[in-house]
């Protein structure tokens, strides 16, 4: 049995495929193949290429009705239906808010109060206008702005996995940034296995040596937000940023959301709704997705609280 890594960075990261079958060259070749489909599809999302379908939306939706192709017009309705899911946590339109501080581009810097609430004004779901029978997108608020980032790189795993099935791969890990993973069949030696670093406090510097968790996957997706990374102090108090769409402010309690699931773009989406759900919400999703694994850690007071669901927690020794 031979086992392969291909790699390819995209979407702002580095994504990697570890491919295991009977041949090496065969592997590679569908390898080369699904990260071909890592590129199709961001020419498709990326905001920062003028011609990308969704730069286009952003340029001219609020305007005008535009267009799209079936497979984006799909996505996009996929990614409202999570926002109604989720009750807004997730949202495709926070990218107004995530440029109003400074997160866009850079680590970061506090708005004003007023500059807060005009960008939360271009934010919400609700005000996308849909029109399936001709494919159309149009902003019902001049100004807003549309980002995929949150659901995009489960969406080119889940396509990128499609393509290996199709080219006859029964068995492969698939990471987007080691945030977002895809896994078919299981490695040479039994099912998938993944660490989760345990959470860590905003601007700490260094991530415990034991994980938090250790993963198991076998044709499921696993998909981790969390605060750490980004983050700026302003009058001695840290943001981070990762932005709650429903209050227009980064969020103060919550450290990470992981969540498995079938399907690597629906647990993009929706462990960003386990990172900053309430505990009711939690249980909703529970409810909703009872097949699912997740786990939440919160910060309380300098302590961090953990909720899990389906999800063991390491035991070390």
């Amino acid at each position: 049995m031979e086992k392969i890594t291909v790699a390819r960075n995209a979407m702002a990261t580095r994504f990697e495929f570890v491919l295991v079958g009977e041949s090496a060259v065969r592997l590679r070749a569908a390898g080369e193949e699904a990260l071909d489909e890592l590129d199709r599809i961001e020419a498709q999302l990326s905001i920062y290429r003028a011609g990308s379908e969704i730069a286009l939306i952003n340029a001219r939706a609020s305007y005008e009705p535009i267009r799209v192709s079936p497979e984006v017009f799909a996505l996009i309705q996929r990614a409202q239906t999570f926002s109604e899911i989720t009750g807004g946590a997730f949202d495709i339109s926070v990218a107004p808010l995530v440029r109003c501080w400074g997160f866009m581009k850079g680590n970061g810097n506090r708005p004003t109060d007023g500059q807060i609430a005009e960008a939360r004004e271009l934010v919400g779901s609700q005000y996308l206008e849909l029109d399936e029978s001709r494919s159309t997108v149009r902003f019902k608020r001049a100004g807003m702005m549309l980002d995929l980032g949150s659901i995009g790189k489960g969406y080119a795993l889940d396509a990128a996995a499609e393509v290996l099935r199709d080219a006859g791969v029964e068995n492969a890990l698939l990471h987007g940034g080691t945030s977002t993973i895809c896994a078919l069949g299981q490695d040479i030696d039994g099912k998938w296995k993944v660490a989760i670093d345990q959470p860590r406090l905003p601007g700490a510097s260094n991530s415990p040596s034991t994980p938090q968790a250790v993963v198991e996957l076998e044709n499921d997706a696993l998909s981790v937000s969390a605060v750490w990374g980004k983050f700026f102090t302003f009058e001695g108090k840290t943001y981070g940023h990762v932005i709650d769409p429903r209050t227009g402010w980064p969020t103060e309690s919550s450290l990470l959301g992981a969540i498995v699931v079938d399907s690597a773009a629906d647990s993009d989406a929706l462990s960003t709704a386990v990172l900053l759900g309430s505990e009711t919400e939690l249980a909703r999703l529970e409810s909703s997705y009872p097949e699912s694994r997740f786990l939440q850690a919160t910060r309380d007071q300098e302590k961090i609280a953990l909720r899990s669901y389906n999800f063991n927690l390491f035991k070390p020794g």
